[in-house]
């Protein structure tokens, strides 16, 4: 019946526009007419409002989508770095040996921790490990597990980022390459760290905290963590243009000027960035290894044990650390 009546409307209103006069003639009784009077057919009238309905999807389609695109432009860096929904642990553990070092950017002061090398002369400059962490963590989940490196007779350097923990700013592409810098001037300011031997190892979105640093500051080698070839190559997973990408962190274009060695890491059933990604960043390496496990992405790798291994393996091959000081291979 709705149907009908705005047939009968349209039909109505399309005889209205039919009789407009466009010169008179006499007739025998005296009336006027018009010389020429065009006819539409049902199938033209309903052809019209079927273009009229198609214009307005189209119309409201293109709005709803521009409105999507924009809805993700906004939120795309809580999406990234969701730092509000990690809980702060309420009580820090006593470390020994763990120094807390603030590191003053222009958006405040960034929390970092070192961990001090144990094995070796600790009066011997020593390599050292600049460690990013994934998008969901805090460097306070970190220590016990890279204090191992310490037993080979490297420091290690945990950089929280802007906006996570207790550090001050917000997290962007822009103000993590501020703080990592920032932090590596300290770190090769020490006496107690070889300048010439810093490792740049990232975990997930670590990746690209790393691999910016690569690209600013020196460093003897490159360690990627299940991590990615860009953030805008996911634009496509959410239907959007890749220049909508705020913080696109290029790893794989810092990956093909690199000229150090690097190791990539990466579960073969990886659900969050897929196991072509690190593939793409091995390949594309001048001095690449790989190492595959058997795991997806927040269980990788599935064995801490077996990846310390093959890290210690890796430094070895790179000649960043010798056998003799320490191992954990034993």
């Amino acid at each position: 019946m709705y149907v009908k009546k705005k047939i009968t409307q349209y039909m109505g209103l399309i005889k209205k526009r039919q009789h407009i006069q466009i010169g008179h003639t006499g007739t025998k009784n005296g009336a006027a007419h018009l010389p020429f009077e065009k006819k539409f057919t049902f199938r033209q009238i309903l052809n019209g409002m079927k273009m009229n309905i198609l214009v307005k999807i189209v119309t409201w389609t293109l709005f709803l989508y521009l409105f999507y695109c924009g809805f993700l432009f906004v939120m795309q860096r809580w999406m990234l770095f969701p730092r509000h929904l990690i809980e702060l642990p309420s009580n820090t553990e006593n470390i020994p040996g763990l120094e807390k070092i603030w590191v003053a950017t222009s958006f405040g002061k960034i929390e970092t921790w070192f961990l001090p090398q144990t094995a070796g002369s600790a009066t011997e400059p020593a390599p050292a490990v600049i460690f990013a962490h994934g998008n969901g963590e805090l460097i306070d989940f970190w220590p016990h597990e890279l204090k191992k490196l310490n037993r080979l007779g490297i420091g290690v350097l945990l950089v929280e980022y802007p906006g996570y923990g207790r550090s001050k700013g917000s997290p962007s592409q822009k103000n993590i390459t501020e703080a990592f810098t920032g932090a590596y001037d300290v770190l090769v300011a020490r006496k107690d760290v070889d300048s010439s031997r810093i490792v740049l190892l990232g975990r997930s979105v670590g990746g690209g905290a790393v691999c910016i640093l690569a690209a600013n500051r020196p460093s003897a080698a490159l360690i990627l963590m299940s991590s990615f070839i860009s953030v805008r190559s996911f634009a496509s997973k959410y239907l959007v243009p890749d220049f909508l990408v705020r913080d696109p962190l290029d790893n794989l274009a810092i990956v093909r000027a690199y000229h150090g060695p690097i190791l990539v890491v990466h579960g073969k059933f990886d659900e969050v960035i897929p196991f072509s990604h690190g593939m793409t960043l091995y390949q594309a390496a001048k001095q690449g290894k790989i190492i595959t496990y058997e795991s997806g992405h927040n269980d990788c790798p599935p064995n801490w044990d077996t990846f310390w291994r093959d890290i210690e393996t890796f430094l070895q091959d790179s000649d960043l650390i010798k056998p003799s000081r320490g191992t954990l291979l034993k």
